[in-house]
């Protein structure tokens, strides 16, 4: 059996929504000491609903894989909807992680999330 599935590989190859949003409205960073990897998500939400999103990371395939897809999960979806992602949707819509690399789609959620809440303090003020 692959260590990695299609999908994963993909995501890896061809990252979807890599890059800055200048005029982000959202922006969250994430990072894990122990395996180096960092994840910086930029959001733009308009009417409540994420008309872009882009990110920039560091660290391994399984990392690059799980935040392009977590952007593709989230895109054109209402900030609701995007709160509710969890690294299990991340790591199922890539058709599975090895357990030693859930810990990638785990930063994907907590990347979102921390840009989403970023967001909503920029909201309050």
């Amino acid at each position: 059996m692959a260590l990695y599935s299609e999908k994963v590989m993909d995501h890896f190859r061809n990252p979807r929504n890599v890059g800055v949003i200048e005029d982000a409205n959202g922006i969250g960073e994430v990072g894990n000491a122990k395996c180096g990897d960092i994840m910086k998500m930029y959001l733009k939400i308009e009417d409540d609903i994420i008309k872009d999103v882009k990110f920039e990371t560091f660290g391994c395939g399984s990392a690059i894989a799980s935040s392009s897809m977590a952007t593709e999960l989230i895109k054109g979806q209402p900030v609701s909807e995007a709160m509710k992602l969890t690294n299990a949707a991340v790591a199922e819509a890539l058709d599975g992680l090895p357990d030693y690399k859930m810990h990638c789609s785990v930063l994907a959620e907590e990347a979102i999330k921390s840009a989403l809440e970023d967001y909503n303090k920029r909201q309050e003020n």
